[in-house]
């Protein structure tokens, strides 16, 4: 196996779960879609990503080689994918408390 393709073996393989996860964690909830409320979820996609990646290298860094090869790639889809979803659960927390103090949209203004 190429080397590249071994280093980043588990972030290709989850890839296909990350996009799907990610992609509802950006359409949901629906309202309000503020530019605000897209850059966030953006910046929050971001930083998920890279932490599954330097997550990954640092298990294929610092498994015990003794354990085999396989397991080297499976410490590094779970850690990987641990912290993706870390990543988008305080992420989560983190956008509800900010659309909770957000002021509502649908809130009508009094009529005079």
């Amino acid at each position: 196996m190429h080397p590249l393709v071994e280093a980043n073996l588990s972030l290709l393989l989850f890839l296909p779960w990350f996009v799907l996860l990610g992609a509802l964690f950006h359409a949901f909830p629906r309202r309000p879609r503020t530019a605000g409320r897209r850059a966030f979820d953006a910046a929050c996609l971001a930083v998920a990503v890279l932490m599954a990646f330097l997550g990954m290298h640092w298990a294929l860094r610092n498994a015990d080689p003794g354990a085999g090869a396989i397991w080297k790639q499976v410490l590094a889809c779970s850690l990987a994918y641990g912290l993706f979803l870390l990543v988008l659960a305080l992420g989560l927390a983190v956008r509800r408390r900010f659309l909770a103090a957000a002021p509502s949209s649908n809130a009508r203004a009094p009529v005079a």
